[in-house]
């Protein structure tokens, strides 16, 4: 199969499987705004930020972990296998502190993102339910992400479709024929991704599998180069509660209740556009770390093209529906007939999704730069889009313009975001052809010094110690494959000598000379 069918096969696929899984979103609000009206959506949106950063740590550890994993795996490193078990247990680990705010404090958590007196007694069982089961949100987020690297999308698929339907059935069954109100909606939200992983796990016994758990002690150091290519993974899950609640806050000042129900409406429309921009990204994800893993730039660069085009495409595609359909998308959930609310939420997804045109690039590119093993690109990209562009441009259009100004705040924040995402990855092809500074990719201040090794720049080489030996288990995950250095005794020499298409490495000068023989650039070099 060539390229771009695996592309088309992986990204649809994987919008499928993320669209179930934002429809069970939109199910709980339309149940429980029959349920219990305007506040209960108002709840529900209240509670969003708190299933967004359980969702974005999922992401961070699951996404992370499955990309170092497929990246060492097309390189032929056993390496690779040491990620999955560790991401599993360091994702039950980071649940703790979830698990006891749900045991013992659901009404301060609620009490902290906005919510009266009225919301925090309709809404303490469903908070503490959901809480409870963080670990299988997050572990969820592992297996499918792993299940998809490992070559089996359409299993992962099918365990997220399941997962949502099952989410959809049971949220009216548990709400309104067994009489649970809320803490029905939550029940059957928490058992979802339990079904998921299930399914997830027939392939953990195919032929196929090459995923093995193994028995080790958990490793800071494997959590941290995982966190490292999931950041933007999480920055773009975090965006959305980042999102939510600035506007809660800015809305509730300015029209109280009414304007959070209607940014309610507006935010779980969002979160079905959110999650087909996602599925282009990690559906592309693991193509784009193989062709990496084998030096295949053109097919990585390749990928990004069809990503990107993609996402303009369905972003016109989304628009032209919001922009036919808005009163009758509005309605559904406005059951209490408020004009008030229809006339906020109308004007808010008429100007809000004018930004899915510009997010659709900025997130199939923040995917791109991690699966490139490019983090602090796209962990750039992903922070400015994710909070300081979004919170800057929503206090300062808010100010200016009132409540039209917070709808417009998000578009201009994605704005802002693909022009600055465009400069790194054409700076990032300019670079590729200039021999490589060592100087500029390592900060002293975080790899340690060594006085005795400066040049005449008064910069150290890399892999002298400090973070760096904290994050990175082998100096070839510094300074990247088909990018290491010799310097004497001084630096390692990181690859064997036949895969190394640099040689060594100028103290004085900061740059890694091309290598001209196998046995280095020293005397006798050809």
């Amino acid at each position: 199969m060539n390229l771009t069918k695996q592309f088309f096969k992986y990204v649809s696929q994987n919008i499928f499987g993320l669209l179930g899984t934002s429809c069970y979103i939109l199910a709980d609000t339309y149940f429980i705004s029959q349920a219990a009206g305007t506040d209960g959506v108002t709840l529900l949106n209240l509670c969003l930020p708190v299933y967004n950063f359980i969702f974005a740590v999922g992401s961070m550890v699951g996404l992370g972990a499955a990309t170092r994993y497929a990246i060492l795996k097309a390189q032929g490193d056993e390496r690779c296998q040491r990620y999955f078990s560790n991401a599993i247990f360091c994702a039950c680990v980071l649940s703790v502190p979830f698990l006891l705010v749900g045991i013992f404090a659901p009404g301060g958590l609620l009490r902290l993102m906005g919510g009266d007196a009225g919301i925090m007694a309709l809404g303490i069982p469903y908070a503490r339910i959901f809480l409870m089961f963080t670990p299988f949100f997050m572990c969820n987020y592992i297996v499918s992400a792993f299940v998809r690297n490992d070559g089996d999308p359409s299993l992962a698929m099918v365990a997220t479709l399941s997962s949502s339907l099952f989410n959809v059935v049971f949220d009216y069954i548990f709400m309104f024929p067994m009489g649970l109100g809320l803490a029905g909606a939550a029940l059957a939200t928490a058992v979802s991704p339990i079904i998921s992983i299930s399914i997830c796990s027939r392939h953990f016994f195919k032929k196929e599998n090459s995923v093995q758990f193994v028995r080790q002690r958990p490793s800071v150091k494997l959590l941290g180069q995982s966190c490292q290519l999931g950041i933007s993974g999480f920055v773009g899950e975090m965006s959305s509660g980042v999102t939510t609640t600035v506007f809660n806050f800015l809305l509730l000042g300015l029209a109280g209740n009414v304007a959070v129900a209607a940014y309610g409406v507006v935010a779980n429309f969002a979160l079905v556009a959110t999650a087909i921009f996602n599925g282009v990204a990690q559906g592309a994800q693991p193509l784009v770390s193989e062709c990496y893993g084998k030096s295949d730039k053109a097919g990585a660069r390749k990928l990004l093209i069809l990503g990107s085009c993609t996402a303009l495409v369905l972003a016109a595609v989304l628009y032209g529906i919001i922009f036919g359909a808005t009163d009758a998308l509005v309605g559904v959930f406005n059951s209490e007939s408020s004009a008030r609310m229809a006339q906020f939420a109308h004007m808010g997804m008429r100007l809000y999704f004018v930004g899915y045109f510009f997010a659709g690039f900025n997130i199939v590119a923040a995917g791109y730069l991690s699966a490139t093993n490019r983090p602090v690109e796209a962990s750039v990209t992903s922070i400015c889009r994710g909070m300081v562009a979004i919170v800057a441009c929503s206090l300062v259009l808010s100010r200016l313009f009132g409540m039209n100004g917070v709808w417009a705040a998000f578009p201009a924040s994605e704005l802002l975001t693909a022009v600055l995402t465009l400069f790194l990855l054409l700076r990032g092809k300019k670079q590729t052809a200039k021999p490589l500074n060592i100087k500029l990719l390592f900060a002293q201040r975080f790899l340690g010094r060594k006085p005795t090794l400066r040049g005449v720049t008064g910069h150290c080489p890399p892999l002298c110690g400090g973070l760096a030996g904290f994050f990175f288990e082998h100096p070839a995950q510094v300074v990247g494959t088909g990018k290491a250095a010799q310097a004497g005794y001084h630096v390692q020499c990181v690859l064997p000598v036949e895969q190394q298409p640099l040689g060594c490495f100028n103290t004085h000068s900061g740059e890694v000379f091309a290598r001209r023989h196998a046995n280095g650039c020293g005397k006798g070099a050809h």
